[in-house]
């Protein structure tokens, strides 16, 4: 029985019953766009336009959305119960002391282009994304594996003694530093992904950076769908991987991917029925949705926390005083409670409670994220700046959307109300504020993140000096000799131990502030069946599917 998706004019009937005025303009549609059967096409949201769609050198969850379309790592994971379940590994076995692992590869996977997925393809991709020349912002995920930090370092030069061997085409061996609860989880981040050798030294080799490889035409993935059209900024089409090993239980043909990173342009679209599945809600819309359409909304939990990141390399960042002072004068329970109204927590934290079975914990009840604008006042005043005067122009960065720009708004006026400081808002498009937050050319930056994996290194290793993620100058080594030390733990009491103390020195130094543990609200045709919530935010595309 053939299946059906909502009509445009279907949708639009929600328009009279007090969702606001449709703009006619978000309703139009492409007629040059190619034909697609409406009943297995599906249509979303991206959050924006990738910076790219190479899987070793990107670090956005906007790329993770449609990455995940594309590829497949060792093993999936099942977010009913959040336990490993066979992606391209079919078998696995782990060593007793758990620093083992042996992967067998089902003989049916493929790549899209038909070639055979091997062992040895995931040893040429762990070894560039680790290869120093290719100065990989997330290679640290690598970290656990034997030898790996080494290696991308430039302190080990030959990858024959990283712990990563094909013991032939079909069994790859692992091993690992010390035991590594979350390695599991760890498979299914882009970042493990394989990527086809063949297609990367067509077009530049292993250690280039944006070549054509990622175009449509020569991108070529392993994963249930496979990249078709690609319209910078207007929509990226993916089809389904007729090689997929898995390819009988994906009943999608194509998803369409849109670019729309405003939440308020992107509600307007899914009103008009041109989207079945959106990347966000207005803030402002989020209760009338609650009230009058629960169907059309789902506000999932999510391990990710919004925080505010100092450039300690500028002054007057780079007085600890001046961080600290700013982030006591923040009151998060105003902006959970009156501003942003979708089920988020004020932040005492960077890592979110219960994050791996790790929850921070203070040292004192003045330590960690508070509002204590009396504080905040001495100590501004104690950095030379008292009732703000003398404070230089600085301004808070962040990217274009309506949500953020209304948050960042409250802070900005809670800034000026307990500190008389003036700080400017700037709004940059997504690629070219992350681009900035690399470079450190800002001086506040408004940042969020989102647990890659359940575990509190997820957050806490960003901050290492050396990282891609760190986006700050914070250097701290005995921050850091804590961390190594909390990752080669085995008992969890006192791996937490060691965690704890990390976050400590993390919030009093102060190179960011968290603000809140954010929850994940979208919208969803009802026609829409098989989309899993959990906590991270991942989406299985092969058990999507559209019905009347």
């Amino acid at each position: 029985m053939p299946r059906a998706i909502y009509t445009a004019h279907g949708l639009r009937a929600l328009c009279w019953m007090g969702l606001g005025v449709l703009v006619l303009a978000a309703c139009s549609s492409d007629s040059s766009a190619p034909a697609r059967d409406e009943a297995t096409t599906l249509r979303m949201g991206s959050g924006g336009e990738p910076k790219s769609l190479d899987p070793q050198i990107v670090t956005g969850l906007i790329e993770e959305r449609l990455l995940s379309s594309m590829f497949e790592g060792l093993v999936n994971i099942d977010f009913e119960t959040m336990q490993p379940v066979p992606g391209v590994a079919e078998e696995w076995y782990v060593s007793l002391d758990e620093t083992v692992y042996v992967f067998e590869l089902r003989k049916d996977a493929r790549w899209s282009n038909g070639d055979p997925v091997t062992a040895h393809d995931f040893v040429y991709s762990w070894r560039r994304i680790l290869s120093p020349g290719l100065a990989a912002e997330y290679a640290y995920m690598l970290y656990p594996i034997e030898n790996a930090e080494a290696f991308n370092r430039g302190d080990l030069t030959d990858f024959s003694e990283v712990g990563v061997r094909a013991l032939g085409d079909r069994t790859l061996e692992v091993t690992l530093r010390a035991p590594t609860p979350y390695f599991f989880a760890l498979q299914i981040h882009f970042t493990f992904y394989p990527v086809h050798q063949a297609t990367i030294e067509a077009h530049g080799g292993m250690l280039e950076r944006d070549t054509h490889w990622t175009r449509p035409g020569n991108l070529v993935s392993n994963g249930p769908f496979t990249l078709t059209a690609w319209s910078p900024n207007k929509e990226i089409v993916v089809s389904k991987n007729p090689h997929y090993w898995d390819r009988d239980a994906v009943q999608l043909e194509t998803i369409v991917f849109r670019p729309i990173q405003n939440p308020t342009v992107e509600e307007r679209i899914f009103r008009a029925g041109e989207i079945d599945l959106t990347y966000g809600v207005p803030l402002t819309k989020i209760p009338t949705y609650l009230r009058d359409h629960p169907e059309l909304i789902r506000i999932d939990p999510y391990i990710a926390t919004e925080f505010i990141r100092f450039n300690t390399t500028r002054k007057p960042f780079d007085d600890p005083r001046v961080r600290n002072a700013l982030a006591l004068a923040i009151d998060r329970d105003t902006i959970v409670s009156r501003v942003l109204k979708g089920g988020q927590e004020p932040a005492t934290s960077f890592t979110p409670p219960n994050t791996g079975g790790y929850t921070y914990h203070a040292d004192t009840a003045a330590s960690g994220p508070r509002y204590a604008p009396g504080e905040a006042r001495r100590l501004l005043a104690e950095a030379g700046y008292p009732d703000g005067r003398g404070f230089p122009e600085v301004t808070l960065l962040h990217d274009t959307n309506d949500n953020v720009r209304i948050y960042c708004e409250a802070v900005q006026n809670m800034w000026k109300k307990e500190l008389n400081i003036a700080v400017q808002l700037q709004t940059q498009d997504g690629k070219t504020w992350l681009s900035n937050m690399i470079a450190l050319n800002y001086d506040l930056a408004r940042s969020f993140w989102a647990a890659d994996y359940p575990d509190p290194s997820n957050f806490l290793e960003i901050f290492f000096s050396n990282t891609g993620n760190n986006r700050t100058g914070f250097n701290n080594p005995a921050y850091e000799d804590l961390l190594r030390r909390g990752a080669a733990e085995r008992k969890i009491d006192e791996r937490n131990y060691f965690y704890n103390s990390a976050e400590s020195i993390l919030l009093s130094d102060a190179p960011i502030t968290p603000v809140y543990h954010q929850t994940r609200a979208y919208l969803v045709s009802p026609n829409l069946q098989g989309l899993k919530s959990n906590n991270l935010g991942r989406i299985s595309y092969k058990d999507l599917s559209l019905t009347p």
